[in-house]
């Protein structure tokens, strides 16, 4: 019994290490990431097809906030995964993306949507230190802005304290003075991921979905260090209550 189980054992053990092999070169292949990022594509597209917006949603641009476009859309990690397929066609939109090897999935899919990718951080605690790929990237996303472009940035920082937005955002906003427009999109049917940092939450097919965008923050342009951080809980506060409120109407009285 005690060989058996210990042949069993080097059997997985094999299975994982042979695994492990080919996960790599995968990983590494770019057929597949392609592949993987349009079946993303094609899963975020039936998810909006299926999920109609109930009443009270409004919309990530234009219509009632056409007037403060171009803007900045702040998003919540984990809770973005929809943007490009409720984004409006059509218009030109620019979206910051980490540069861990697994975003580069997310920035394939969001070329499927006709949305172009900035590779960059730059929700760090200190706007005055933002590293090198952090600085190009707010200032890719500052000339996209003066082009006339929306952009979108998630508002917290990676593997950070989730739900609360870093000064990366706010520096941005200074820099452009462009408006932050706090949104969120939630469908009634969703898995979340509870062991994940950020409650990462996927979002399924056949239910009801809502888009909600909280109350635009402005940040001045001599905004001193005192009123950069009152800024950034303004961001907080604005996105976290679009966030409750978009759960609130897909979930109605739940």
């Amino acid at each position: 019994m005690v060989k058996g189980a210990t042949g069993r054992a080097a059997g997985r053990g094999g299975t994982r290490t042979l695994w492990r092999r080919i996960r790599e070169p995968l990983a590494q292949s770019r057929f597949v990431k392609n592949f993987i990022a349009s079946l993303f594509a094609w899963f975020v597209r039936l998810i909006r097809i299926t999920s109609p917006l109930v009443k009270g949603s409004t919309q990530v641009a234009g219509g009632a906030y056409a007037h403060l476009e171009p803007g900045i859309i702040a998003l919540w990690h984990g809770q973005h995964l929809l943007t490009p397929a409720y984004y409006p066609k059509g218009r030109p939109l620019v979206a910051m993306v980490s540069r861990s090897a697994d975003a580069e999935l997310n920035a394939l899919m969001l070329n499927r949507f006709g949305i172009e990718a900035v590779r960059g951080s730059g929700g760090r605690d200190s706007s005055r230190h933002l590293d090198k790929g952090g600085a190009k990237a707010l200032i890719a996303l500052k000339k996209a802005l003066v082009a006339g472009k929306n952009v979108a940035m998630i508002a917290d920082i990676p593997h950070g304290t989730p739900r609360d937005a870093g000064l990366g955002i706010v520096l941005l906003a200074r820099l452009s003075g462009r408006p932050i427009l706090p949104s969120a999109i939630a469908t009634s049917r969703r898995k979340v991921l509870e062991k994940s940092w950020d409650k990462t939450t996927i979002n399924l097919p056949f239910g009801r979905s809502a888009v909600v965008v909280g109350q635009p923050v402005f940040v001045p342009a001599n905004a001193d260090d005192a009123e950069m951080e009152r800024k950034r809980q303004e961001v907080t506060a604005s996105l976290n209550a679009a966030t409750a409120e978009a759960y609130r109407l897909v979930d109605g009285d739940k």
